[in-house]
């Protein structure tokens, strides 16, 4: 019993070793709210689905780092845009801006929206008419006559 407890503490004991400090922020609040409402629309490049502040990956770290000393450099936010799009490509923007390349981003789900409501739409009308009841010609009706009882064919 001694043992095992002696175990569980030492197991504590090392695993509050490997702990790491929690990172620093901006000295400067202003900078640091700043950071937050530039970093909502960048993209992290490791995580690519969350933004430069939520992402805790090491290289989101040092993009932060670097747009807080481009804050600093008194750089405005679509300087900061253009500088980090110019070195990383338009993949660091969260929203994509709307260009030839990325006309099909945006509005491909649009025109697949449409095209299915069209298909739909089609299917239906096609649908209806082959559902369409059509008269009977007097030939089919007289046929039909002949190929029923006698006392089911008075009834039609």
């Amino acid at each position: 019993m001694k043992r095992a407890l002696l175990g569980l503490v030492l197991l504590t004991l090392s695993s509050a070793s490997l702990a790491k400090e929690a990172p620093p922020i901006a000295q400067d609040p202003a900078v640091e709210a700043r950071l937050l409402k530039v970093g909502k629309e960048l993209r992290c490049l490791v995580c690519q689905n969350e933004t430069l502040v939520d992402s805790h990956a090491d290289l989101a770290q040092d993009l932060r780092r670097e747009v807080r000393e481009l804050i600093r450099q008194g750089k405005t936010d679509e300087e900061i845009k253009s500088y980090l799009t110019q070195r990383y490509g338009d993949f660091v923007l969260y929203r994509p801006r709307v260009t030839t390349v990325t006309w099909l981003l945006w509005f491909g789900p649009f025109l697949l929206l449409a095209g299915a409501a069209l298909g739909v739409g089609l299917f239906i009308r096609r649908r209806r008419r082959a559902l369409d009841e059509t008269p009977l010609t007097a030939e089919e009706s007289a046929r039909i006559k002949s190929l029923l009882p006698n006392d089911q064919g008075k009834q039609v």
